[in-house]
Formats: C-alpha cells, sequence, structure tokens
C-alpha cells in the first residue's frame, strides 16, 4: 500500500536523514514498515523551489538500490516528495513509479481506488484530450493527477485543497456508483487491523502533490503524520543543519509522513481531510466532506 514522505518548507531544505538514517527512515520503511510488510515495487524523490521541479524514479527496490542514498543526499528544495511502492493498481514499471510529474505538478499516493477499471472511464470523461494524453502508466495515482491539474485548469484562483477536495468528492461518487459493496467514505475504522481482501474495498486516497509552489493533499483511510518545525535545527544524527536561510529569516517546514519517522512531536493528520501549505509553510486544513 506505498509509504510517502512530504516536506514543506519556507527555505530550501535537505531531507537526507529522515530518508536515510532516522530512526524509521524511509528505506527501513521500504524494508518494512508498521504493517510487516514490505514495499519493494520501485521508489521515487522530487523536489520543488520556485515552481523548477525534478525527480527521479526507479523500479527495483530502494533496500537493493545504489542511487537511493545518491539521490536522498542530493535532493534538496523547498517541496520534497519521497515515495516507496508497494503495488495495488498497475504493475511494477518505472511508468507507474512515484512520483508522478506532469509539468511543474508532481504527486506520491498511498491507498487505491476499488473497482478502479470502472471508474477510470468517468475519470477520463472528466480531462481534456490534453490532459488524457499526459498518462503514461496504468496506476490510479497517476489519473487522479491528470485529474487535479484538470480541476486546477478550470480554476486556477481555487486553493489547492478545494481543488483537492473536488478531486475527492468526484472519485468518492465514481467509486459509490461503480462498487456498491465499497466504502468510498472516511471511516472510523483502525485500516492497519484490516485484512488485505477487506481494504480492497476501501477507497483510499492519501496524496500529497504540488503545483512546484504550494503543497498539498489529503489523509483518506490510511495513516498520515504531520510535523511543524519553527527552526532550523542541527540534526541529532548528522549533526548538520538541514537547511541554510539567511540570519534575518524566519525559518518554517512541515513535514507529512505515512509513519512517524524521528523521535520528534509528531501528530495524526484527521482522517477524512484535505490540505495546503500557507506562505510561511504551515499548514491549512480542512474536513474532506465538510
Amino acid at each position: 500500500m506505498c509509504r510517502l514522505y512530504g516536506l514543506q518548507a519556507t527555505h530550501s531544505t535537505r531531507s537526507a536523514c529522515e530518508l536515510l538514517d532516522a530512526q524509521n527512515a524511509l528505506i527501513q520503511q521500504s524494508r518494512e514498515d508498521a504493517r510487516g510488510l514490505s514495499n519493494p515495487h520501485g521508489w521515487g524523490m522530487g523536489q520543488a523551489t520556485d515552481g523548477t521541479t525534478a525527480c527521479f524514479r526507479q523500479v527495483q527496490p530502494a533496500t537493493e538500490s545504489d542511487a537511493y542514498r545518491n539521490e536522498a543526499l542530493s535532493t534538496e528544495g523547498t517541496t520534497v516528495l519521497a515515495h516507496v511502492r508497494r503495488a495495488t493498481v498497475g504493475d511494477p514499471s518505472h511508468a507507474n513509479t512515484h512520483p508522478f510529474r506532469h509539468g511543474p505538478a508532481l504527486l506520491i499516493h498511498n491507498g487505491h481506488v476499488p473497482a478502479f477499471n470502472a471508474v477510470r472511464p468517468h475519470l477520463l470523461d472528466q480531462l481534456s484530450d490534453e490532459r488524457r494524453r499526459s498518462v503514461r502508466g496504468t496506476t490510479d495515482s497517476e489519473h487522479v493527477l491528470a485529474l487535479l491539474l484538470q480541476l486546477r485548469d478550470e480554476a486556477p484562483d481555487a486553493p489547492l485543497h478545494s481543488v483537492t477536495r473536488e478531486a475527492l468528492q468526484h472519485l468518492q461518487s465514481w467509486v459509490a456508483d461503480a462498487a456498491p459493496h465499497a466504502k468510498p467514505h472516511p471511516t472510523d475504522a483502525d485500516t492497519q487491523t484490516l485484512s488485505h481482501d477487506e481494504l480492497e474495498d476501501i477507497l483510499a486516497l492519501n496524496l500529497l502533490w504540488t503545483d512546484g509552489t504550494t503543497l498539498a493533499g489529503s489523509r483518506l483511510n490510511r495513516t498520515l503524520w504531520m510535523l511543524e518545525r519553527s527552526h532550523v535545527r542541527a540534526c541529532p544524527l548528522c549533526g548538520e543543519d538541514h537547511a541554510a536561510p539567511p540570519p534575518d529569516a524566519d525559518y518554517r517546514a512541515t513535514v507529512l509522513a505515512s509513519e512517524r519517522i524521528t523521535d520528534e512531536a509528531w501528530t495524526e493528520v484527521p482522517n477524512g481531510s484535505v490540505f495546503s501549505t500557507v506562505d510561511d509553510a504551515t499548514l491549512h486544513l480542512e474536513a474532506l466532506n465538510a
């Protein structure tokens, strides 16, 4: 079901220790996550600063990749995204590996869309010809990115959490029609305790995405944690600062992850919520179905 990591900061920031060496670093979650499962079907990292994005993806497991450490050490931006995949919709291939990049936008996803073969035609009907052509792989995740960008095209001044809400509400409606047995709305169930077959019936959309400037996303039926940092701190692992803002600058950062990565004071993002960051990199959070 994948594990993901995202950071938004006021100034360019490196995430290497959280991806490599922290108590529960993302590479450890590729080997074995909190559920006792591996996430071996590829990995990727993306970064964005001032509207310029880049990403690197590989199909092999992060734990077996010589490139993973090099990319983690060099990935730096005001937005950083990283992902290790356990394939659900779409075979393990380069085209189906996260992050997905369309222009300056990047997206990573933990979860899945039930009955996606039946939902997909409804989603494609919402897209312009250009947006349809932008989809290169077969994952539900990349199709969701195309839908988000289509809705952003139609409402360019809307905040990204509103765009995210509209996309998720479309998907809830389509899943309800295509798979009446499924559970498309937020649930109070502890999804960590459910079997794989039970999870298949639950719409799960933990999304982190950026338009190249702002980080946005959602929590729906998978675990998601957040951590706010109000200053640059010397990393307890490497002893270095991971950001170097000007001396008179106010630095803030928000980190989101499927699992708590460090021993800091993480808080759980409410299930059934959408969010986007504001100029000081703090999180604006709203209920999905308010």
